[in-house]
């Protein structure tokens, strides 16, 4: 990731006529938000001096307390490419104080770094993280509103013409790799109309704002080709959701922490001890890695994603897999997690529950190689293979248990979390569906 200096900052914006600045930030629920700044406002903005209302954002705080300070993180200063018609406008990713200057408790941004000072303490100097997001495209109708027709009838890495997303994936690509993203891969997924863009790994923080960013450039290039994107887990019954693999690595000064050349499948003690973390707190955990009422229509047998806690080296029906490459790449992948996640707070909590495994030196159960799907449900048992949460309900009730996710969370951002997703569900559950009225109307 480049790095910048004030000076650097403000001469790159006079250079490339920028006019405007997002000073960006992300609220509890993963949305991002932004205040928008003339160039004029700039050397205020870099001098931690730009205020803004929290009491108007979800889950920050109380009318009576609502000043909130933004600090840039001057890394992540970007011009946007699509935006040159009248000037350019450009993003700085900030962090949130309060005013007596000290790290606002309900940011995620600054609740990972918390959790990213937890593994230093333990000797650990890097937590990388390589996500893999999906998502759909759905053509707009003619007054500019999502429909629920899609542009393709494209499967697995289909070639064009049958995948007529492929222009707007590229131009997506190209966008991304314009403001500095090393992209690995895009193509296809298993579904109609769905997608998916692989960039390079990086640090958790770059990474979780590489997300964010990521979704604002999918979404605004989609809507130029006259699509909606939508990063909804499962927007269609009857075809694979959307997920966001997070493939993970504990590093220490530059060195793997995950890889031993002579350890059974090259795996080390530590990256055993970090499964085992995953394993032991996933029934917790997945409130806020699967944060969304439709979520768990998606973690369902059949259509590839995991719904059971189990890992191996070799099958992909499980909740944890692990990669083929060794060295360098060894690295844990958490396939549960969705894309409607906010990114800060799933590297939050998947970090705290492999950290807990490598300070209480847990231990994995046996890998199963077996495909999980096809297991009856006393063949799981004897494997020791427990579900994950099949409702939002269910997934926020392990979590209020679980005291080391709730400390991954911290107690402001845990207690707007809880309140925002408890009232989620109940206008869920309270509400009478198309299904309910198809199936009993005439019936009864």
């Amino acid at each position: 990731m480049a790095k910048f200096t004030k000076e650097d900052i403000t001469r790159i914006a006079e250079e490339e006529n920028v006019k405007f600045i997002r000073l960006q930030f992300t609220d509890i629920l993963g949305t991002i938000k932004n205040v928008e700044i003339p160039i004029s406002q700039l050397e205020k903005a870099l001098d931690n001096k730009m205020m803004f209302d929290g009491s108007s954002i979800e889950g920050f705080v109380r009318i009576e307390e609502s000043d909130m300070y933004l600090y840039p993180d001057l890394d992540t200063w970007v011009v946007f490419p699509w935006t040159a018609e009248k000037g350019k406008v450009a993003r700085l990713i900030c962090d949130i104080y309060s005013p007596d200057g000290t790290p606002f408790d309900g940011d995620p941004r600054n609740n990972l770094r918390r959790i990213l000072g937890e593994m230093e303490e333990l000797g650990f100097t890097d937590f990388n993280l390589g996500p893999e997001p999906e998502f759909f495209l759905f053509k707009l109708d003619q007054a500019g509103e999502p429909t629920l027709e899609l542009n393709d009838n494209g499967g697995y890495f289909d070639l064009a013409p049958t995948d007529l997303g492929e222009n707007c994936r590229r131009d997506i690509v190209l966008e991304l790799e314009e403001m500095g993203f090393e992209i690995e891969a895009s193509h296809h997924e298993v579904a109609p109309g769905q997608h998916e863009i692989d960039f390079k790994y990086a640090d958790a923080l770059t990474a979780c704002d590489q997300i964010q960013t990521f979704k604002l450039v999918v979404k605004t290039i989609a809507r130029k080709h006259g699509l909606h994107a939508t990063f909804m887990p499962k927007p269609l019954f009857g075809v694979n959701g959307s997920g966001m693999h997070c493939n993970v690595s504990l590093f220490k000064d530059g060195k793997n922490s995950f890889y031993d050349e002579n350890g059974e499948l090259q795996l080390s003690e530590t990256a055993r001890n970090f499964i085992a973390g995953i394993i032991k707190h996933a029934p917790s955990f997945t409130a806020v890695t699967n944060p969304t009422v439709n979520s768990y229509k998606r973690l369902v047998p059949g259509y590839e994603a995991p719904c059971y806690v189990a890992w191996s080296a070799r099958n992909r029906s499980p909740l944890i897999r692990i990669p083929a490459s060794r060295g360098v790449s060894t690295r844990v992948e958490v396939r549960s997690v969705d894309p409607a996640a906010n990114p800060y707070l799933a590297m939050a909590v998947l970090l705290k529950a492999g950290l807990d495994g490598v300070k209480n030196k847990l231990t994995p159960p046996a890998p199963v190689d077996r495909n999980i799907y096809v297991m009856s449900k006393e063949e799981r048992e004897a494997e020791g293979i427990v579900d994950l949460p099949s409702t939002l309900a269910s997934a926020l009730d392990n979590l209020k248990k679980d005291e080391i996710m709730v400390d991954a969370l911290g107690e402001h951002i845990l207690e707007h979390f809880l309140e925002a997703k408890e009232i989620e569900w109940d206008m869920f559950r309270t509400q009478v569906h198309p299904w309910e009225r198809e199936q009993y109307l005439q019936m009864y």
